[in-house]
């Protein structure tokens, strides 16, 4: 990854390079070609206001002050292209037809370029063709001649030591994009690295691995995932313990009715023991397997929703006093006091919400003390139905997971026929498939509250 990064990183140091070289060579070869245009247009016309000073004889003179002056003038141009910043200088002096001689033209220019019929109106002819740079003033001597002055220039951008100081800090910034992919790559890979080592060592069934905790201020990307790989590992970790825990439960559950049905068996066929009594015994043990079997193929169903509602307007009240009437006959050493504020009609399946009361009333008659409090009433646009007992509570440590698949608390009731912690997940699943939700905390008196909402209508 770091050398991807390198390469990433580098690339786009030179694309940007380039771009902007590019830009900056674009720019200035712009700006130079019109700055030496302009230039040359105002020393042509500067020499062309002066031409007369220049070129302009006597004609009484002799013919060798005639050379003497042609001689003069020579040296004068020769002085003006040594001072000004022009390549090529001439002088045009036209025909007695108008026309300009084509021999005296600068290097790389023709007569149609220098356009003669707007010079002959007395325009200033100035452009580019190429790299090179010209300019055409004429004027007029006193004795009506028409003078062309013609001046060149090859146009430079100007960038021959900032070029070279543009190189070489373009392969310095280069090579800071290389330290910096480098240091970067190192510091985001490092994470990464650690993140796949810990995860092919939780693959591998050690679930106590952690990724060092990042800081409370860091949320960026790789902090999130570090924390993600953790919560990960401390689910499947507490997972692991509550498969365990279940497995033990569940065998405890299996095993007691069993060894009773075996033995009862044993001493029906050894005549040691009344058949009637020993009937009975052997019916309560198989109700106690039934049940359990029952739960672990509901639990399977509910998760893997491959089982349907038959939704129906119904009276969540009279549903509280008919769940507890019903659990009270089967436990007498228990009281049991519904209490409701009148009709509650909600929108549910009537056997799924009494399969529901029946679990969190009979949950709670475990745990009870002496007395369970079921009440129900509408609260907002809900339905809501506690249920609250006065025994030992819940610990704060297993709130959060009462009504997780496998979780049996650690407290333990004293008189239990099934503890599996499969009761309280059906009751979980069961109301959010109709659209309700659910809650444990801690009732008024000390004890533990259990209780799940539905829509009201």
């Amino acid at each position: 990854m770091t050398r991807r990064l390198a390469l990433v990183i580098v690339g786009v140091v030179v694309t940007t390079l380039l771009l902007a070289g590019a830009g900056t060579l674009a720019l200035a070869s712009v700006r130079a070609r019109a700055t030496t245009v302009n230039d040359l247009r105002d020393q042509a016309t500067e020499i062309a206001a002066n031409i007369d000073d220049i070129l302009e004889g006597d004609p009484a003179t002799t013919s060798a002050e005639a050379t003497r002056q042609v001689r003069n003038r020579l040296r004068v141009l020769n002085t003006l292209r040594a001072i000004l910043p022009i390549d090529e200088i001439s002088v045009l002096i036209a025909q007695p037809d108008g026309a300009l001689p084509t021999d005296e033209l600068p290097g790389g220019l023709t007569i149609e370029q220098l356009q003669p019929e707007r010079l002959a109106a007395g325009e200033t002819i100035a452009d580019n063709e190429g790299k090179l740079a010209y300019a055409a003033a004429p004027a007029r001597l006193p004795s009506g001649r028409l003078y062309v002055v013609v001046v060149t220039r090859r146009i430079e951008a100007g960038l021959g030591a900032a070029l070279r100081l543009f190189v070489w800090s373009a392969i310095a910034t280069i090579l800071l994009g290389l330290l910096a992919a480098y240091l970067l790559g190192k510091r985001l890979t490092r994470p990464i690295r650690e993140a796949s080592v810990a995860t092919q060592r939780i693959a591998a069934g050690e679930l106590t691995t952690r990724l060092s905790e990042p800081p409370n201020t860091d949320h960026d990307e790789l902090a999130e995932l570090s924390r993600s790989i953790n919560g990960m590992a401390s689910s499947l970790e507490r997972s692991r313990v509550l498969e365990q825990e279940f497995l033990l439960s569940v065998s405890h559950d299996l095993r007691t009715p069993l060894t009773s049905i075996k033995g009862y068996a044993d001493a029906i066929d050894d005549g040691k023991v009344d058949p009637k009594r020993a009937a009975g015994v052997i019916r309560t043990e198989s109700r106690r397997l039934e049940r359990l079997v029952t739960d672990l193929l509901d639990l399977a169903k509910l998760q893997s929703r491959s089982f349907s509602l038959h939704l129906e307007t119904l009276d969540l009240s009279a549903a509280v006093h008919t769940a507890t009437d019903a659990v009270a006959a089967a436990v007498p050493g228990i009281a049991f006091h519904p209490v409701t504020t009148g009709p509650l009609p909600v929108r549910a399946d009537p056997d799924r919400v009494a399969q529901v009361l029946a679990n969190l009333v009979e949950n709670a008659a475990k745990y009870a003390q002496s007395s369970v409090l079921v009440s129900a009433r509408a609260e907002g646009t809900w339905a809501t139905v506690t249920v609250d007992d006065d025994g030992q509570g819940i610990a704060a440590s297993d709130l959060p997971h009462v009504f997780e698949r496998l979780y049996v608390a650690r407290e333990r009731p004293e008189r239990r026929e099934n503890s599996s912690g499969l009761g309280l997940a059906i009751v979980r699943e069961l109301v959010h498939a109709m659209g309700g939700e659910v809650e444990a905390g801690s009732a008024p008196n000390g004890g533990a509250r259990m209780s799940f909402r539905l829509p009201a209508l």
